[in-house]
């Protein structure tokens, strides 16, 4: 939800969605998922019938959200968005399923957090297009059966394992998206900049994508940050070296990692000896929520090899020491 009063934060939200891909064709990297799920769309037109349901799973900021959207412009059908944290009463998915046009896409964003109490509603809409409503109360409830649409309900998450069990298998369609390489998130870059009418070199693109921890949202939001340097230091032009003067400004260094990544790594190696360390301890010693940490820093330290989880916490590797140029203590225990 945008912050009233913060013009900053939703102009910055316009200028994101505005640089999201509108097709499938426009989809970049994530191939075996673009490729299942251009499968899963033509045979849905072909037969005229709904999209089974799609649950989308990885780390923020990988485009689970412009997929949503990609398969609902595909399937040339109404888009409707919600999140798990906005649905507390059976109502507020009543509402919205009723409301639902035949074959939409409804998305349910952080569909892991979604009250517990409130995913048996969502059981045999899925399955079977119906919706139980219990009408009155006490020995006179009785419950009344509503028809639903054909629809395709499309959850995304960050945490998959928090789904139950019954709510997963429920999804007929599943795909993990991973982080981007250096390639598909420099080719991303090329394609944001040109939409922003942003004079960039090749090695410009290549300088971003390198720092942007594997994330589109994150190439996105560096490459505007560059381009103000840029246009007030250099000209405008994107150069190679330009892109890795304004990065080393804004602290992100060539592995991607800024000022909060580095201070949970040496916080982990310098006040806990290189771990193991629990997440809640960690979250109090550089002062941030431990879903934070475990949903948007951690991933990439682990895909980096920097931090690895143990049965006693998170512990530093040695390439985490030698990143930050601290001696690594001696052989330690893990288990």
């Amino acid at each position: 939800m945008n912050r009233l009063g913060d013009p900053e934060q939703v102009e910055g939200d316009e200028l994101e969605r505005s640089l999201r891909p509108r097709r499938l064709q426009d989809f970049v990297g994530q191939e075996s998922v673009r490729d299942q799920l251009a499968v899963s769309i033509a045979a849905a037109v072909s037969r005229g019938e709904a999209m089974d349901h799609v649950l989308l799973a990885g780390p923020p900021g990988l485009g689970k959200t412009s997929l949503a959207q990609i398969v609902a412009a595909e399937l040339e059908v109404a888009f409707v968005q919600t999140a798990g944290p906005a649905l507390e009463r059976k109502g507020d998915i009543a509402s919205f399923l009723t409301a639902l046009e035949p074959r939409a896409v409804f998305f349910v964003d952080e569909i892991h957090r979604l009250p517990r109490a409130l995913e048996e509603t969502f059981y045999p809409a899925m399955e079977d297009a119906e919706l139980p409503i219990t009408v009155g109360q006490g020995a006179g409830a009785r419950i009344v059966t509503l028809p639903l649409p054909p629809f395709t309900l499309i959850g995304a998450t960050t945490r998959s394992g928090l789904l139950t069990t019954p709510l997963r298998d429920r999804f007929g369609i599943q795909h993990r998206l991973e982080h981007y390489g250096a390639d598909d998130l420099a080719r991303i870059v090329t394609r944001s900049a040109r939409l922003l009418d942003v004079d960039i070199e090749p090695g410009g693109a290549v300088a971003i994508a390198r720092r942007s921890r594997g994330t589109p949202r994150v190439a996105n939001r560096l490459l505007r940050r560059v381009r103000d340097y840029a246009e007030v230091r250099h000209g405008g032009t994107v150069t190679e070296a330009v892109a890795g003067t304004a990065l080393d400004q804004l602290e992100v260094d060539e592995e991607g990692l800024d000022r909060l990544d580095r201070e949970i790594l040496r916080a982990v190696c310098e006040k806990f000896a290189g771990g193991p360390v629990g997440l809640s301890t960690l979250a109090v010693a550089v002062g941030e929520e431990p879903d934070t940490i475990e949903d948007v820093y951690e991933p990439y330290l682990l895909q980096r090899g920097l931090l690895e989880r143990t049965p006693r916490g998170r512990a530093a590797t040695a390439r985490a020491f030698a990143h930050l140029a601290l001696e690594a203590p001696g052989q330690r225990t893990l288990i």
